[in-house]
């Protein structure tokens, strides 16, 4: 069975991501900066990017392709600040 094969993946995924929210102390504010902000620190190459929802929360799901030819998904918090009206 393939699942013992899957779990170290999903733990480094979320390692990851947790690493990257960790570190960064910049908001970010749109999509087109999340994703080159994960260029920048991943060095590797985006497959693809989307918005999701939850509630108030907005993440930046991001698909990339490292140097070493791994796939990874980073998560990146959008910025939680937005004028009032």
């Amino acid at each position: 069975m393939m699942l013992p094969m899957i779990r170290p993946f999903v733990l480094a995924v979320f390692a990851c991501a947790a690493a990257l929210a960790a570190g960064s102390a910049e908001a970010v504010a749109s999509l087109q900066a999340a994703i080159s902000k994960v260029e920048r620190e991943t060095r590797g190459k985006v497959l693809s990017a989307e918005t999701k929802h939850n509630g108030r929360t907005t993440v930046y799901r991001i698909k990339v392709i490292t140097r070493d030819g791994q796939v990874r998904v980073i998560e990146v918090p959008a910025d939680e600040q937005r004028p009032s009206r």
